[in-house]
Formats: C-alpha cells, structure tokens, sequence
C-alpha cells in the first residue's frame, strides 16, 4: 500500500512538471509579429527571422502596402512591432491619432545627399551660390536640416523639427547667402547643371547614376531623426523579447545584407 502511494504520489508530480514544461516551452515559443512594407524592409526582415530564431525568437512579418495600418494595427494589439517609418512620421501620427508608441531601436536610413557636378566639398560653396532642394515640406525640411548640420545655414528656434517644417523664409543666418532653387524632388538631378549644388533624395539620385555614398559631397548622419526604426507599445519597451528582436535587426549579418543588397541606397544606422 505505502509503494502504491508513493508510486501515485510521484507520477502526480511527474505530471506537473510535464505541465510545467510544456506552459514554458509555449511561453518560449510566442510568436511576435511584425508589420512591415512589402518591398525592401521586407526582404530585410526574411534575414531577421533567421537571426531572431538563432536567438530563441519566433518572429513572423506581417506585410503592409501603406504607411497608415502598421500603426493602427500596432496600437489596436494585432501586432507586437512595426518597422517601416523615421521618427517624424511616428511623431505626427502620434500627435494625430493618439497612439501611444515608442522607438525601440534604429534600423536604417536612406540618406539624403547633397550633390554637385562643380565642388568637392560643400565648403566650397561661394558667397551668392545656388543651392537647389526639393520643393515639398517634408523633403525641403530635411535638405534644410542637412544643410544647417553642414554649418552653411542656421535655422530660426523651432523650425525644422517636433513637426514644424521649415523652409527657406525660416533662416535666421546664411553667412554665404545661398540663393535657393525650389524644385520638384524627381527634377533635382537634372538641376546639376544649372546650380552649384542639389540636395537629392536617395531613389532620384539612384535613378540618375547616382551612388549616395560615393558621390554625394554631403549626406545625412545616419543617426538622424529620418532614420527608419523599430516601434513597438510603449507598455512593451522594457520587455526582453523587444531587447532581443532589436539585437537580432541590429546584428552583424543584417548589418552586411544591408550593405550588399541595397549598396548605398539604405546604410544600417546602427
């Protein structure tokens, strides 16, 4: 009697434990999801998932075809993470809707790039040089930005960020008086000829023969607010699965995919 209770007693506990592994094995195994664009982000995050596996990390993408859902769905709890935007878009679409996202970590940028068919060196510049930069707010304002980082121009208090978009009646100092040429983002490449300097973005330079980090004679630093990054809830930031999905984005071999399938059209910014 006293061997057939022992015997119970210990299958009762083989049990438990069998429960137990089980609850944490599926605790282990929980599948975080990701929203991201289809296109480019999406062929990075196919080498994430690898990364994130290596790690214990169940990571599945969930694609998108515009930028207004990710955060939707992201804020709603459909998703555990997005990947797709900079820091200003988030902003804005927190200031409009209410969201209550946060950055988790930096993934990359495609850099904005000052170019010239005359100079080397923005420093080169002349006094009364034109400088042509694209006409829309967005786009303008970080061509400004740019310009002001190269200590060609300073801006007035305010402008040019918390979504504030500054345009040229926005400078406070250009010591050189750059004379500005507003144009249309796909015509800058054509302006080469015409001006002393272009600030492009990066798919119209590409388009033209352009590679950003070859032949512009500035770029934007890569930690700037236009990098893209990793968003997640801001209840979520602290929680170990977000430290691993960002170290798994921010891992050597993404580093390298990045750099050899988009060769200068989007540089890690990690």
């Amino acid at each position: 009697m006293q061997r057939r209770n022992i015997l119970k007693a210990l299958s009762t506990v083989i049990a438990a434990a069998a429960i137990l592994t089980s609850f944490g094995a599926h605790a282990d195994d929980k599948v975080i999801k990701v929203g991201t664009i289809g296109g480019p982000d999406a062929q990075i995050w196919e080498v994430v998932t690898k990364v994130a596996r290596r790690d214990g990390l169940n990571v599945k993408v969930v694609e998108f075809n515009d930028y207004v859902q990710p955060n939707a769905a992201l804020d709603a709890g459909d998703l555990d993470a997005n990947s797709f935007q900079h820091q200003p878009y988030l902003d804005s679409q927190i200031k409009q809707r209410g969201y209550k996202l946060v950055n988790a970590g930096l993934t990359y940028i495609s850099p904005l790039g000052a170019y010239s068919k005359k100079l080397k060196s923005l420093k080169d510049l002349q006094p009364g040089a034109k400088v042509a930069v694209p006409n829309d707010p967005s786009n303008e304002n970080r061509a400004l930005l740019l310009l002001q980082a190269q200590g060609l121009i300073k801006l007035k208090a305010g402008a040019g960020t918390g979504g504030n978009n500054a345009t040229p009646l926005d400078i406070a100092e250009n010591p050189k008086k750059i004379k500005f040429v507003e144009l249309d983002a796909a015509q800058l490449p054509r302006s080469l000829a015409d001006v002393d300097a272009a600030v492009i973005n990066t798919n119209f330079a590409l388009a033209a023969g352009l590679q950003p980090t070859k032949d512009a004679i500035a770029l934007e630093d890569l930690h700037s607010p236009y990098a893209n990054l990793i968003a997640v809830r801001a209840q979520d930031k602290d929680k170990p699965w977000v430290k691993k999905l960002v170290a798994a984005y921010q891992s050597e071999d993404v580093r390298q995919f990045i750099k050899s399938q988009f060769k200068g059209s989007m540089v890690p910014s990690f």
